[in-house]
């Protein structure tokens, strides 16, 4: 094994960091490599947004425009259907209907600029299991989100960052 890994980093081929500190591990004998390997996947886990409250509502906001495009249904539309400057996520009618009748369905998206209806943890709750605060699903065409909580997490800083009324 010593001389497998020896070629492969000396031998020309470039190998990850992860393989060196195993190479590293070997070399200097069997007991440094597990303690190796953990410090290096501790050190390559990727850095929660958790700890920058900007980073975290800047991916919050990539999430909400450009994943989930909450503006879509949240924000109101000229008669060109562009979105209203200035009213975004503030809430509005929905153009479109079911062909069949569904039962609640609702004609109106709420204003979700500030997330008035929602307490943070209540709100993550609801992106990550699509259950509301009164233990009920969203009403149709409100899809029921499973985020995982970083991005629950993220989307809602991005919408409590909003002014829950328009400037």
């Amino acid at each position: 094994m010593y001389r497998v890994a020896h070629r492969l980093v000396y031998g020309g081929f470039a190998l990850a960091g992860w393989a060196r500190v195993i190479f590293l591990g070997m070399k200097l004998g069997m007991r440094f490599a597990l303690p190796a390997v953990i410090v290096t996947a501790i050190w390559l886990m990727p850095r929660s947004t958790a700890q920058d409250p900007t980073a975290n509502i800047a991916r919050g906001k990539y999430l909400v425009e450009n994943v989930a495009r909450c503006g879509d249904c949240h924000s109101p539309k000229n008669e060109k259907g562009e979105p209203v400057p200035g009213k975004e996520l503030r809430g509005a009618p929905l153009f479109f209907k079911p062909i069949a009748t569904v039962p609640d369905w609702s004609t109106q998206a709420p204003n979700i600029a500030g997330l008035r209806a929602y307490e943070a943890p209540d709100a993550v709750k609801f992106l990550m299991t699509g259950i509301a605060y009164n233990d009920m699903p969203p009403r149709p065409p409100m899809p029921q989100y499973h985020l995982n909580k970083e991005d629950a997490e993220a989307i809602v800083a991005y919408l409590k960052s909003l002014s829950p009324v328009a400037k």
